[in-house]
This record gives C-alpha cells, sequence and structure tokens, in this order.
C-alpha cells in the first residue's frame, strides 16, 4: 500500500520531469512514510516518484519504482495482489524478494500486460513504463479499490494516486468542472472519469490507459480490460443450482477463503468491527481460521447513532482483542471542515466523518485492517435497491399519462421528500426506463428538477443495459458507480491519510463471481426463516454468532450532522451559505433556494440535511480552491 506520482513530458529538459514527480509525491507523505524513491528515463521525459508503505517484504528487494529482471519494463504500484504467490508459479527468473510487486512485474514481463491483469487478485493501482516500445500504461483494479487521477497539460501527462499532487504543477489548469460538480449536487460524489477540474480525470475502475510516448499530449481513450456487465451476465447465464443450504456452505467457505488471502502482512493487522453484519462475518472469518484477530470500533456514547455496545458484544462471542474509541462530540465536530483537505475533492457522505476517527484509532495498533465493504452491494442490503426494482417493474407498464402525472406530482413535492418520491421523479412519457437509472434516483441529493447547478449533471446510467433482473441491475449498478466513486474513496483517503491500509475481502474476484450466480430469489429467502435484504449472508452468519446479536434494523455510520448545522457548527455552516458568497461562486443557480431550505432547516421544521451537507462539502472546496 503505498501512493505514486509520475510525469509523461517529451519536451521536458532532461531533470526536471524527476524534480516534478518528486515534489508532487511530496505531497502524498501520507501514504507512504517508510521509504520513498525515484526514477527517471530522461530521453522520454518520463518519471516515476514514489512513497512506501511496507507491508509485504519490508527489505530493500521491496523499494519502488522496480524494474523487471530483463529491464523492459519499471513499474510503481500502489496496492496489493494477493495471490502473486501464482502469478509466480511457472515463472523462471532469478527472483531477488518475496514481494507483490516484483511478482507483478515480472509476469507483465513474462506473459503480458492483459494476461497478468485477468489473473490478479488485489487492489491496485499502477503506472508501466515499457522501455522498449515507449509506452506507458496506467491500470486501476476491478472495484476502485485504489484511486489513479491522470493530468492534461499543454504537451504532457501527469498522474498520480491523489489529485492533491497536482498542486505542484505551475502550468496545471484549475478551471473547475462544472458538469462535473453539478453531478456532484446531484448524487454527493463525483463520479469517474470525471473529477472537479476540467483538466484531470480519473481512471474508471476495471480500466488501463496505454499512451504510447508520442501521443503524450494527446492520449488516446483507456479501455476496459475487466467488464462488469459482461461478467455479470455470464454469472446469470449459468447461475448456481444448489439448494439454500448448500448456498450458505459456499458462501462461509468463500468468505473464509477470502479472508485467509488477505491476511498476509509482515507486519500487524486488525479489522473494522461496526457491530453491523458485513464486518462481522469477516471478523467471525478471521476468528475461524484461527487468528485471535484485533478488532476497532468508535463510540459515541449517549447518543442513538453508537453501534458500540453491539460491537462489543460480538467481539466478546468472537474473542477477538477489541479496542474502542469514545469519541466526544467536540472532536467529531472539529474534524468536519476539514474532510476537503483529506478528500481534494468535494465528497458528501457524512460517514466519511467518523470512518477517519476510526481509522485513527485503528493504526495506533495495526497497519492493516479488513472491512466489510461490499456486503450490500453482493447481497441486496440497501432497501433502496429493492424499490428501485419495485418502481421500475411498476413503472415500465404504466401508460404514459399516468407517468407525467407521477413526475408532475413528484416535482410539486419539497425538497426532502423520501426516496419514493426521489424514484417517481425518475419517470417520464419516454419508457422503458431502465433499473439503472431508476436506482440512480434514489441517491440523488439535488435532482435535476431543482435547477441548483449552473450546468447539467452527465447521468450515471450502465449502456448498453445488462440482461439482468431489475433488482440485479440496479445491484450492477451500485457496484459500478457508488462503490467505486463513493465508499471506495471514502475508505481509502481516510485510512491513508493515517497510514492505514484498508481491505475488503468481499471483493476477491472469486467471490464477486460466484455471488453474481446465486439466484435473487436466494438473496432475499434464505430459508430458516432468513428473508429479506442480505437473507443469505445473515443465515450465514448465523452459524457464527447467536443471531440476536446481529438481527436489528439497519444503521448507518453517519453522525448526527443535521443537529450540529443548528448549533455548533451553525457558524461554520452561515459564513459558507452566505447570500453574497453563494452568488459569487459561479456554481449556484439559484441562492434564494439555498437560503430558504437553510432557514427551513435551523427552525427544525424539516430536516435538509443530506442536501446540505452535500452544498456545504462543494462550498468548502470551492474557498480552498480560492473560488469565491
Amino acid at each position: 500500500m503505498c501512493g505514486f506520482a509520475g510525469l509523461l513530458d517529451p519536451q521536458r529538459r532532461q531533470g526536471e520531469a524527476l524534480a516534478l514527480a518528486v515534489a508532487m509525491a511530496e505531497r502524498i507523505c501520507h501514504r507512504g512514510p517508510d521509504d520513498d524513491g525515484a526514477w527517471a528515463d530522461p530521453e522520454a521525459g518520463l518519471a516515476f516518484a514514489f512513497r512506501r508503505l511496507a507491508i509485504l517484504d519490508l527489505t530493500p528487494a521491496g523499494h519502488q519504482p522496480m524494474s523487471s529482471a530483463d529491464g523492459r519494463f519499471v513499474i510503481v504500484f500502489n496496492g496489493e495482489i494477493y495471490n502473486h504467490r501464482e502469478l509466480r508459479r511457472g515463472l523462471a527468473i532469478p527472483w531477488r524478494g518475496r514481494s507483490d510487486t516484483e511478482a507483478l512485474v515480472e509476469s507483465i514481463a513474462a506473459r503480458g500486460l492483459d494476461e497478468t491483469l485477468a489473473r490478479a487478485d488485489g487492489m491496485f493501482a499502477f503506472a508501466l513504463w515499457d522501455r522498449r516500445d515507449r509506452v506507458l500504461h496506467l491500470a486501476r483494479d476491478r472495484f476502485g479499490e485504489k484511486p489513479l487521477y491522470i493530468a492534461r497539460l499543454a504537451a504532457a501527462l501527469a498522474f498520480a494516486s491523489e489529485a492533491k499532487c497536482f498542486s505542484a504543477l505551475p502550468a496545471l489548469d484549475r478551471t473547475p468542472d462544472e458538469e462535473a460538480l453539478a453531478g456532484f449536487l446531484r448524487f454527493g460524489y463525483i463520479p469517474a472519469p470525471r473529477s472537479a477540474w476540467r483538466s484531470v480525470r480519473k481512471l474508471r475502475a476495471g480500466e488501463v490507459l496505454s499512451v504510447p510516448l508520442d501521443r503524450a499530449g494527446d492520449p488516446p481513450e483507456p479501455r476496459l480490460y475487466w467488464d462488469a456487465v459482461a461478467e455479470a451476465e455470464r454469472a446469470a447465464a449459468a447461475p448456481f443450482r444448489g439448494s439454500a443450504d448448500e448456498a450458505v456452505a459456499e458462501v462461509r467457505a468463500r468468505l473464509r477463503a477470502a479472508v485467509a488471502s488477505r491476511l498476509e502482512s509482515d507486519v500487524p493487522l486488525g479489522a473494522f468491527l461496526s457491530g453491523g453484519i458485513d464486518s462481522s462475518i469477516v471478523v467471525a472469518a478471521m476468528a475461524a481460521i484461527g487468528a485471535r484477530p484485533k478488532s476497532f470500533t468508535i463510540a459515541f456514547p449517549g447518543t442513538p447513532y453508537d453501534e458500540a455496545p453491539h460491537a462489543a458484544a460480538i467481539a466478546r462471542e468472537l474473542g477477538t482483542d477489541h479496542h474502542v474509541l469514545p469519541v466526544a462530540e467536540a472532536e467529531a465536530i472539529a474534524v468536519a471542515p476539514t474532510l476537503v483537505e483529506t478528500y481534494d475533492e468535494p465528497f458528501a457522505d457524512a460517514s466519511a466523518l467518523p470512518t477517519l476517527l476510526l481509522a485513527r484509532l485503528t493504526r495506533s495498533h495495526v497497519t492493516v485492517a479488513l472491512s466489510g465493504d461490499a456486503g450490500d452491494e453482493l447481497f441486496a442490503g440497501y432497501p433502496r435497491l429493492h424499490a428501485a426494482a419495485a418502481v421500475w417493474r411498476r413503472a415500465s407498464i404504466l401508460p404514459a399519462q399516468l407517468r407525467r402525472l407521477a413526475r408532475g406530482l413528484a416535482r410539486a413535492a419539497p425538497p426532502g421528500s423520501f426516496t419514493w418520491g426521489r424514484l417517481l421523479a425518475q419517470l417520464s412519457a419516454r419508457m422503458p426506463l431502465s433499473p439503472a437509472e431508476a436506482a440512480q434516483g434514489t441517491v440523488q441529493r439535488w435532482p435535476p428538477e431543482h435547477r441548483l447547478a449552473t450546468a447539467a449533471a452527465p447521468g450515471l446510467g450502465l449502456s448498453p443495459q445488462p440482461k439482468l433482473s431489475p433488482l440485479r441491475t440496479a445491484m450492477l449498478q451500485d457496484l459500478r458507480t457508488y462503490l467505486p466513486d463513493d465508499l471506495m474513496v471514502k475508505v481509502d483517503r481516510a485510512a491513508m491519510s493515517v497510514s492505514l491500509e484498508p481491505r475488503a475481502p468481499l471483493l476477491a474476484i472469486e467471490f464477486v463471481r460466484f455471488c453474481w450466480s446465486l439466484p435473487e430469489a436466494l438473496l432475499t429467502d434464505a430459508g430458516d426463516g432468513f428473508t429479506g435484504a442480505k437473507a443469505l449472508l445473515r443465515r450465514a452468519l448465523s452459524f457464527d454468532l447467536p443471531r440476536t446479536l446481529f438481527e436489528r434494523p439497519k444503521q448507518g455510520f453517519e453522525p448526527p450532522v443535521g443537529l450540529w448545522l443548528r448549533s455548533p457548527l451553525r457558524g461554520w455552516a452561515e459564513a459558507l451559505l452566505a447570500q453574497p458568497r453563494l452568488a459569487r461562486s459561479g456554481l449556484i443557480a439559484r441562492p434564494g433556494l439555498i437560503r430558504r431550505i437553510w432557514a427551513e432547516h435551523l427552525s427544525g421544521r424539516r430536516s435538509h440535511t443530506h442536501r446540505l451537507w452535500t452544498l456545504l462539502m462543494l462550498l468548502a472546496w470551492a474557498e480552498r480552491e480560492g473560488i469565491h
């Protein structure tokens, strides 16, 4: 787990590209406090700079940038390849160490880039320079666990693990991308491939960008090396044929295998334990394998959103070495205005705040932490996905006049309406509405009909539409957008800001493929009385924990920012929401609407927490960028 930065600039004088790459990497020392390195191909104007968080092979044999044994390839790599031993098999070379970086670059040298990407199970982003063919390859893992930003300069290309690296580039155009920011207001995050700046893009999950030296200033389009839609369709075409009992047994066995593959570490390792189903089943698998895991949670004592007692009960049952950090309200509130520094772009997932505090606690004890991320995406855990599928089924048979009426009613509803209102807002006279579009409608903060942004937001629909059921399509939409662009961003930036490596066992590729092959009926009816959202995962967990410890209503991991905006954060918010500032920003089309909603929230007549928090994150970012 590390961070890197680099530059491909054929017109750069010898040494300049390397100096710029090193300056970029200095902005992300938090991603790699243990070691640093740099390398350049002066004739090409190619330079790599690297910061290392040492996890596997702590010796100098794991140092990066790293060359292949034949000298053709040089790589900088951020992440973990969990099946690196498999990549080593059959390669007759003199191995220098046992790092996964070496396994990755030597596999590419022997088998080629595409075959290696197809074989690799892991989280990664890397930059690879082919010295023979003079081509730069940039690649990102299948589920977007690791980030990769790309900046276009006049005749050059820069790339980095975090956007803050580009502050070292004086020639970078920092003009805001108003369409991307409109997308942020709509969804609370900026969907890849766009970023907050016109000149900066993000590589999508499962993409590779290959840039010949003569195309540095005009790079080709990235290509998918892994197509989630095609993979999901293949799995659905060959569904699991066993019984519910057999499916539960397979889930437990495959999850334990995935967890076991993610336990390799030369530094201390633990796990996040919120008390929910996803983190609990990961920790239960760790305990079943034979480890006594260290587990970590944060507590908000005396509040209705405190899951610490649930986590503590599960930790006792599993026999973990459990650690709890009680968080005072003042401490959490102090972190809120600083989130824009951690995330670089506007980012409105309020659970980023407790995630950052949890990462700080965990890093004081271990360097690696397993998480339960992706349980909802793989096992249909979000109620909104079921609602989206249900609305799509009904809407697709409604006459056009009724759809127009429903859309009109939704537009007349006040801001802050519940999920079904958001779904109705997606209906139009042009049908069939896709399940992906219906799912997209459930996560909107400021929908287009409010006309808040000065530009139109890009959509998130899957194209072409997959040959899947409505529920599966909605789940796949989340896996391709919400998971990489929100959940993975939240965890990666929070954890890496304190030099902590997060790992998500549920995203092991073979486990994901198996989950996609499960009949939809098993996801909501797993037998033995387990029905509803995540039924199969809950039944699997019941073999390790008493049902009473985890069977309770789903609880989010969010602090009470709505209450805080009415009292301790009111001054900060009021300054950002001042009408002259809203008007000067050039990003908001209806300052008057904002002021009315703010007043309504302060009065307690309505709660506009998510909309206001999204807007505040945008305005805090604009202030940081000097957009006034």
